[in-house]
């Protein structure tokens, strides 16, 4: 029986040891699940409207490769462009039911929950481009980002992506003076400030989608719009439209949302990987607005396709003052401390 004993006891080991060496002593995906592991990968879920050629598309890709890469693979980031999945309407809420899990809009679409968002709107607010990456890296804008508003939504703020100043055009006229505009229609994103703007400036104003715009302008349903030069650029507006004004009037930036239960469930050693990719990506991100918004601007030029105009001191200081009454009726709204808190940044 002592034998008998002996003999099972080093089967029994024999069985053990080739157990932990048959997989050269790394551990698999049963053995990962069976300690409360997870193998499997993490899909994120990244939509947004502009092309995959615009500063966004790319830097979202550049996003996505990052995140791959600095998981191990763990991380799978789904990126669908040009409102693939949803358009400018629907994908704040895809991101609140989490049918997506992170989004890239132009910070106006959060109006819908905080009117302050409306800052970007506000005519001649950022003095330069400076200004505005100091604006995206300062206690306002972290206060904006995780705002009673937005976490009571299962939203989360975590970047800032530029897409820089808007110019004016439109398939009637040169623009400049405040008289040009009077009578004019312009697609607009949503919000009161943007309808406040045109309204100063005697003009009219249409929310439509961004995937849409292009079919509005070439029918004729609007007469111009206000966008940056690579947006002008990359969705071949010069096509539809016969003039320019150079006026950095105001600006689209993005912010990075995402659904924040998705974000709070994930490891928290991948999460911080993936916050890494992030803030790289950020970083090209501003580097890429710069030199693409600039490439195109000569882009446009060199196209002739549309007559540019480029604002004069005193023709640019007529403008802000006829939109000075933007300020009147919604200073109170976006409240005073973000107001003056972005005019004193130095």
């Amino acid at each position: 029986m002592k034998k008998w004993s002996i003999v099972c006891l080093i089967v029994l080991l024999l069985g053990v040891l080739t157990a932990c060496g048959g997989s050269g002593g790394k551990e698999t995906a049963a053995d990962a699940n069976s300690k409360g592991g997870d193998m499997e990968k993490i899909v994120i879920k990244f939509s947004h409207v502009t092309a995959a050629e615009s500063v966004k598309g790319k830097a979202a890709q550049k996003f996505a490769d990052l995140a791959a890469e600095k998981t191990g693979g763990k991380v799978k980031v789904e990126v669908y462009p040009s409102s693939q999945l949803y358009g400018d309407k629907e994908e704040l809420d895809a991101l609140v039911s989490g049918n997506v899990h992170m989004i890239a809009p132009s910070v106006t679409k959060m109006v819908k929950l905080d009117p302050r968002w409306q800052y970007v709107d506000m005519p001649f607010l950022f003095r330069d481009r400076e200004h505005s990456l100091k604006f995206f890296e300062s206690d306002l804008a972290k206060q904006l980002m995780s705002s009673e508003q937005l976490v009571g939504n299962d939203i989360m703020g975590l970047a800032f992506w530029e897409n820089g100043f808007k110019q004016f055009t439109n398939n009637k006229k040169p623009l400049k003076t405040p008289a040009d505009f009077k009578g004019l229609k312009f697609r607009a994103q949503a919000g009161k400030v943007l309808e406040g703007q045109f309204k100063a400036l005697g003009a009219g104003s249409a929310t439509i989608p961004f995937g849409e715009s292009y079919a509005a302008l070439q029918q004729g349903t609007v007469d111009g719009q206000e966008n940056t030069f690579n947006n002008i650029d990359t969705q071949k507006y010069q096509e539809v439209q016969k003039y320019m004004t150079v006026s950095n009037h105001g600006r689209i930036d993005y912010g990075i949302f995402v659904n924040k239960p998705f974000w709070d469930g994930m490891p928290e050693e991948v999460r911080t990987k993936v916050e890494e990719a992030l803030k790289e990506a950020t970083e090209y991100e501003w580097k890429l607005a710069l030199e693409d918004n600039d490439k195109s601007f000569e882009n446009l030029k060199k196209s002739g396709k549309m007559q540019i105009t480029e604002l004069t001191d005193a023709e640019r200081a007529e403008l802000e003052k006829a939109l000075q009454p933007v300020y009147e009726e919604f200073k109170s709204v976006i409240t005073p401390e973000l107001i003056d808190g972005i005019k004193n940044l130095k």
